[in-house]
């Protein structure tokens, strides 16, 4: 008789929506965002649970099911604010442009805060509703439960108990939660105890935000990493440093919007804006000193903090912490001595967090982990889609290398051509770490423009990243460190550097991926192969998608971008795929 519980988190911000299911040891058995399943970047406005996408999670992870807990990443009872303008009715589409509002303080116009504040209440208002009504048909007889949690404590939730730690101080920086934009904790043994709560619009998140749209690219795309891959190329405006300081400032462990001076500034700032058609080279000196106030703002918030709470090990979540530029900084510049940044620390991986708050409310402690979490937990390719593939493409060479395929994969990238590698479960985040990639020889200077043109089909001042064997790690990074999911940015050997420029950014540092034999066997033993016929310990690694999509989740979305990008080769399983001039 079916008497197991399994706990369900969804991820219900209006962006980045995601679902997790643990079962009830604690174990993650599932986490994806909905981007990958309805291929829509961000799928904004999307829902966590997407209506034809649960039944086969529920056959696949969840086959013996007596009881269901869903659990969502935001307080159904909204904040007083968010209610009164809802009441005012601002928070419809003839709201949003409704005159004569008070102007909030903050980086962001009150249409933009407006729509953020809208769009998330429907999202959570509606959260759960397929699910309930798809258990309720499918599981008559099972029981289901619903809890409703902190945003920032989910965020927490996921940092910890994805960590090795077994005791952290935690720090949650974003956009904004529930009160405010930051959260602090202390995690011990499994359990996590809340520290402080910021109030109010001092936002990093929202800032960030607002130089992404002054450097002239989309905040709602999620394109604040140009700004990083833009940093290095410029110099520091001290006129713009000047009106950074008047925007935001740090009292202790909060983030404050000066009264009287960050109006002015803003106005002042808007003279740096890069146009429409400008070159994003325009916007070089603001991005540099952007991201330099950034670094500072952090680095004297996670100081304070440990001054609060005083431990070698920081968990760190939330949108800030996709900043990997200065993520690489943090033990340098802040007296923490160890970081740990999970795989999906923006909102979709909020939906883990959220199923484990609510296993840790039934069950007590989550159980403990001496390794990082595996990013892989995502959706595998469909055999049967694949089985199709094979027998009835046209047009392309496809051969069956069981035996070989880690070698021939190899040897092809020697040789200069550019390949995708689809392998096992897709991973848990927006960085593609050898699973759902794009690979390609890292010691040819004119790789990264060459993959800029004809695959990404992006701006040619964005990096690439490394993934690089362990165990030869220090031998081409300073103060190397494992990286598992790319989550910081660390400098090359000026030596090791001129070995593998496609990899090497303009400021010499690298975004890199850590690859061990335990956490991807697979990626371990194509990068082992290629070491073999190279030389070279690492391989140039970038998501396999094009730009403004999100990386490819079927078979089907797989050929698509195969066929209609500068790919050379196309590696699902042990199967390879080429096209007539690649063959």
């Amino acid at each position: 008789m079916a008497t197991k519980t399994y706990y369900i988190g969804l991820g219900v911000t209006y962006h980045d929506p995601a679902l997790a299911i643990v079962d009830d040891t604690g174990k993650p058995l599932f986490a994806e965002a909905s981007e990958r399943y309805l291929q829509s970047k961000r799928a904004i406005n999307g829902e966590a649970d997407t209506v034809f996408r649960i039944p086969k999670l529920l056959r696949e992870f969840c086959p013996d099911a007596g009881r269901f807990v869903i659990a969502t990443n935001w307080r159904r009872k909204r904040p007083w604010y968010e209610n009164l303008v809802s009441q005012l009715g601002l928070l419809d589409a003839r709201g949003l442009h409704r005159q004569g509002i008070k102007t909030l303080r903050s980086p962001l116009h009150n249409r933009h805060i407006h729509h953020m504040m809208a769009c998330n209440r429907h999202s959570i208002a509606r959260s759960g509703l397929n699910l309930a009504r798809l258990l309720a048909e499918e599981y008559r007889s099972s029981a289901i439960t619903f809890y409703d949690f902190d945003h920032h404590d989910t965020h927490a939730a996921l940092a910890c108990h994805a960590s090795p730690f077994q005791e952290a101080a935690c720090a949650v920086i974003d956009s904004y939660g529930e009160n405010g934009s930051l959260g602090f904790y202390h995690y011990r043994n499994g359990t996590l105890e809340r520290i402080h709560e910021s109030h109010g619009l001092g936002s990093l998140g929202l800032y960030y935000m607002h130089i992404t749209a002054l450097c002239g690219f989309d905040w709602m795309q999620g394109e604040e990493w140009k700004v990083m891959g833009l940093a290095p190329y410029g110099c520091l405006d001290e006129e713009v440093y000047r009106l950074l300081q008047d925007i935001l400032t740090v009292n202790g462990l909060n983030l404050e919007h000066p009264r009287g001076r960050m109006f002015p500034a803003l106005l002042n700032l808007e003279k740096k804006r890069r146009t429409l058609g400008e070159p994003g080279e325009r916007a070089a000196d603001l991005a540099y000193t952007g991201q330099v106030f950034f670094a500072q703002i952090m680095s004297k918030i996670l100081s304070n903090f440990h001054q609060s709470l005083p431990s070698d090990n920081l968990a760190l979540a939330g949108g800030c912490a996709l900043n990997s530029s200065f993520n690489g900084q943090i033990t340098r510049k802040t007296p923490f001595c160890n970081l740990y940044v999970p795989s999906a620390p923006a909102d979709d991986g909020t939906a883990l967090g959220a199923a484990w708050m609510a296993f840790a409310k039934e069950q007590g402690p989550v159980p403990t982990a001496s390794l990082p979490l595996s990013a892989y937990l995502g959706s595998e390719i469909s055999a049967e889609a694949l089985a199709r593939l094979v027998r009835f493409s046209t047009g392309v060479t496809i051969r069956h290398l069981p035996e070989t395929i880690f070698q021939e994969t190899a040897s092809q990238l020697a040789k200069g051509k550019l390949v995708a590698w689809v392998q096992g479960r897709a991973e848990f985040g927006p960085r593609a770490l050898g699973n759902r990639s794009i690979l390609a020889d890292p010691r040819d200077p004119g790789m990264k423009a060459r993959i800029n043109d004809r695959v990404k089909f992006r701006e040619e001042f964005r990096p690439f990243a490394p993934s690089i064997l362990h165990e030869h790690g220090p031998d081409y990074f300073v103060d190397y460190r494992e990286t598992p999911y790319m989550e910081q940015a660390l400098r090359f050997h000026p030596e090791a550097a001129r070995r593998v420029p496609a990899v090497v950014h303009v400021d010499g540092s690298g975004r890199l991926q850590t690859v061990k034999q335990e956490w991807n066997p697979a990626f371990h033993r194509l990068l082992t192969a290629f070491h073999k016929e190279t030389g070279i310990p690492l391989l140039l690694n970038t998501s396999f998608n094009v730009m403004g999509k999100p990386m490819v989740h079927t078979v089907e979305d797989a050929i698509a971008v195969f066929m209609t990008s500068g790919l050379d080769l196309l590696v699902i399983g042990d199967w390879l795929i080429a096209k007539p001039e690649a063959a």
